[in-house]
């Protein structure tokens, strides 16, 4: 949790509000079709429970912030090209809503997933 003290007051974000910036901006970007789950009792939380944070790990140092993303891809689409940009975006969002430095993006694909062409 990130802590910030100012004349006003104290100011905690969490790492769940990291995690949900980061979720909502890799679902954004183009050939990503969902996030996966970072391990196998996340999966069946996730069955019984609606995550906002799913597929996502924060890791927060005091100067820096570290996030692990475990996306699914579109099949089809350039892999690499899709976790790079993945990893632009969801620095770049989270640097503009929380004016914190994240010192590492680090995108595994999990899977491909093949859209309904009908």
């Amino acid at each position: 949790m990130k802590e910030e003290t100012n004349p006003l007051g104290n100011v905690y974000i969490s790492h769940r509000a990291i995690a949900t910036i980061a979720y909502q901006s890799a679902l954004e970007s183009y050939g990503v079709v969902g996030l996966a789950a970072k391990n196998f009792t996340e999966g069946l939380t996730q069955a019984i429970v609606k995550d906002p944070a799913l597929g996502v790990k924060i890791e927060f140092d005091g100067d820096a912030i570290t996030i692990e993303m475990f996306i699914i891809v579109e099949y089809g689409t350039h892999v690499k090209s899709v976790a790079s940009s993945v990893a632009h975006s969801v620095r770049y969002q989270i640097e503009k809503a929380l004016g914190l430095p994240v010192n590492e993006i680090n995108v595994h694909v999990r899977g491909l997933r093949i859209s309904n062409t009908d």
